[in-house]
């Protein structure tokens, strides 16, 4: 396959795995991609040559200079000292140990193969860490060790694996000239990082200065920082360019961010064109391993050294080892931070280490794209031009532990927490997450907070009232308009926080409303057309359309009601469009006024017929839902402005009315949440993150006025 159609497939797979993952949130998202990569290899014959130096450059680069730059400040500077040793010593531990223990089980493999795959597999993907530490509940000192430590791990695990390597292709291995080797790779690889990033921010600055601001060329100077900074290392310092872009990441979140040197739209940019490529990079890369299986596999079946229901378990035994030594870990750091807290007088009621806490922290080593991208690395050939020894084994091992640990963790999750969210990854998480910042505040303190859904729904309820206020005869319609729009997204949210007895019976309610409403309608149709107000081809028109309506209430109500998606709101509002145009291009002039009278007089009749069903004596009006009410008033009011006569004039006064009122709404929101935040009820993280979307709005409506 040529490397476009390959570049387009795998894109078009990664979009396509996220959104089966929206409807099967329980399964991680990269398992999904592995298994879409291994359906395309097998039913398209798809393959992809791998090199191992653009394939190291293109994926583990920016992977780890992005975890580098998003590095919680604070905790990196707070326990800079037990995080680098973990992510160090834990590392060379699972290496070393691991790679023995790997070989006692895998004879056939050599020592070198062996401590590279042990390498290979240390380093877990910090998302999926944090995602499980978090809703796990895990003491503080456990959770900050296993979400710095996996931040950090990559590089250590990286170099490890170059090294086991090496020594594999060349057939030579020192530790004495390995120990320089390591000593200058790191320490160049470091400060190469850290001068080249620096001569980058001072360049930007310079560029700055000079008037060239421009916040697109600066998000692409950004995202080719690690390439440069990779490729420079590598290329001419002969250094680790891993801990060169790990160092320069850092660096980077430090002092690339100043507002002095900044605009306020380059984060907002960068920032998601950051979650674009890390999304599209670690999908590429699981499903490269899903391609990759079959060949792993024919290998290993092919091979009469080793069975292949013996790789799968040699495959369990591995992710056991890895856990067991983890686990062994981080009871050990447990139980001697409690010992040293135990000396401090203030400190002697400090909880000692449990063994269950050590094995939730454990099973949270969940290994991801990094050790994926570096056992694909691997070469294929040694030195002397003799296949690579156990390389198909080692790919085979290596993702049977991916695997494993997914699903172990897909399936442990909701069993060790009450927090039932799926696991999140690299994949399918961004930095907006308040789960992921291990910066971000205990749950067991916020149990008072409201949810941000009910957070939401105040603040926009607050938007509504003050778009009630505002509304005046000269812009009836776009109030309707508008505050039709929020009744959408609130009933939307409502729903969600209802319970499925309560859902019922709001669906069941609003469903016997609308009856009640298209009876009006009839109703009124029938008058006009008996009144000779209207002619027989418009009653026809009209009753299709309202035998339509009745047709698809009762099927699509249910699905509509509790999902309130915007996008099926705007396409009924396309639909509608093109249907009217459509009769108008069938239809005289005299036929659209006789249209626009029926809009109108259904209307009122609607509005007139519920009201009189509100007004019987049989009728508890305190069963309904006040939201279901509302909705289906403004919708009919709305539908009354819609079928008034515009002039040119009055629809660019409409704009700028909606505009206004928009804006209005947008304070009213602001407002709101500040009153939830005085009182109490939200965070200032909360808080934070629904001033941001309430931005976003007022950015895309200054866009939207713009392009008018």
């Amino acid at each position: 396959m040529h490397i476009l159609e390959a570049v387009i497939l795998l894109m078009t797979l990664v979009v396509f795995s996220n959104v089966v993952d929206h409807f099967i949130p329980a399964v991680p998202v990269s398992l999904i991609q592995v298994v879409l990569g291994l359906g395309a290899a097998l039913v398209m014959r798809v393959t992809i040559p791998l090199e191992t130096d653009w394939f190291l450059l293109l994926f583990i680069a920016p992977l780890l200079f992005n975890d580098g730059r998003r590095f919680p400040k604070r905790e990196l500077w707070k326990l800079r000292g037990p995080i680098l040793a973990n992510a160090i010593v834990l590392v060379f531990l699972t290496t070393i140990l691991g790679g023995f223990l790997f070989h006692l089980i895998i004879p056939t493999m050599p020592f070198s193969v062996s401590f590279a795959l042990a390498a290979i597999l240390s380093p877990t993907d910090p998302v999926a860490v944090q995602s499980i530490s978090k809703r796990a509940k895990l003491p503080e000192g456990i959770l900050h060790i296993v979400s710095g430590e996996s931040l950090i791990n990559d590089a250590s695990g990286l170099i490890a694996f170059k090294y086991a390597v090496a020594a594999t292709v060349t057939g030579v291995f020192s530790i004495k000239s390995a120990a320089i080797d390591f000593i200058y790779i790191s320490i160049v690889g470091f400060v190469s990082g850290i001068l080249i990033i620096a001569l980058i921010l001072m360049m930007e600055n310079w560029l700055y200065r000079q008037g060239i601001n421009d916040v697109i060329f600066s998000t692409v100077l950004q995202v080719t920082t690690p390439f440069v900074v990779y490729l420079v290392t590598e290329e001419f310092f002969h250094a680790s360019g891993v801990i060169a872009v790990v160092a320069a990441g850092i660096i980077f979140h430090f002092y690339g961010t100043a507002p002095d040197r900044s605009q306020p739209e380059l984060k907002l940019v960068s920032e998601k064109t950051w979650d674009i490529i890390i999304y599209t990079l670690n999908g590429i890369v699981f499903l490269i391993l899903g391609i990759e299986l079959p060949l792993a596999t024919t290998n290993v079946i092919q091979n009469n050294k080793i069975n292949t229901f013996a790789a799968l378990g040699i495959s369990f035994v591995a992710w056991l080892i890895l856990l067991a030594i983890r686990v062994f870990w981080i009871y050990t750091y447990q139980a001697v931070s409690s010992l040293r807290s135990r000396k401090i007088k203030s400190l002697k009621t400090k909880q000692m280490p449990t063994f269950k806490a050590a094995l939730l922290a454990g099973l949270s080593g969940v290994r991801g794209a990094v050790t994926m991208a570096g056992v694909l690395s691997i070469p294929m050939t040694i030195d002397g031009g003799s296949p690579f020894p156990s390389r198909s084994l080692a790919l085979f091992v290596a993702a049977g532990v991916i695997i494993i640990s997914l699903v172990v963790a897909t399936i442990t999750l909701p069993l060790i927490s009450e927090d039932k969210a799926p696991l999140l990854t690299r994949a399918n998480a961004t930095d907006d997450s308040d789960d992921l910042n291990p910066n971000s505040s205990d749950t067991d303190e916020d149990t008072h907070y409201i949810s941000e859904d009910e957070a939401r729904v105040y603040i926009m309820k607050l938007a509504v009232q003050r778009i009630e206020e505002e509304r005046r005869p000269s812009n009836q319609k776009e109030a309707f308009d508008l505050i039709l729009d929020y009744q959408f997204l609130i009933r939307r949210l409502e729903l969600k926080l209802q319970d499925k007895k309560e859902m019922d019976s709001i669906i069941s309610d609003e469903l016997a409303l609308r009856r009640v409403a298209l009876r009006g309608e009839r109703a009124a149709v029938q008058q006009l057309f008996d009144d000779q107000k209207i002619s027989r081809q418009a009653f026809l028109i009209a009753n299709a359309k309202l035998q339509r309506l009745e047709n698809q209430m009762i099927r699509s109500i249910g699905h509509k009601i509790k999902l309130g998606h915007g996008t099926a709101r705007n396409f009924v509002k396309l639909r509608n469009r093109i249907a009217l145009w459509i009769i108008r291009q069938k239809t005289d002039e005299d036929i659209s006024d006789e249209l626009s009278l029926i809009q109108r007089e259904e209307a009122k009749a609607a509005i007139s017929a519920l009201s009189a069903y509100f007004a019987r004596d049989d009728i508890d009006n305190q069963r309904f839902d006040s939201q279901s009410v509302y909705h289906l008033i403004v919708h009919y009011r709305n539908q009354i402005e819609l079928a008034k006569d515009h002039s040119q004039k009055q629809i660019q006064d409409q704009a700028m009315n909606y505009q206004n009122l928009r804006i209005k709404a947008l304070a009213a929101e602001r407002e709101g949440v500040q009153v939830l935040l005085e009182q109490g009820n939200i965070d200032w993280a909360m808080a934070a993150h629904l001033r941001q979307y309430i931005n976003y709005s007022e950015t895309v409506l200054i866009m939207d006025y713009q392009n008018q």
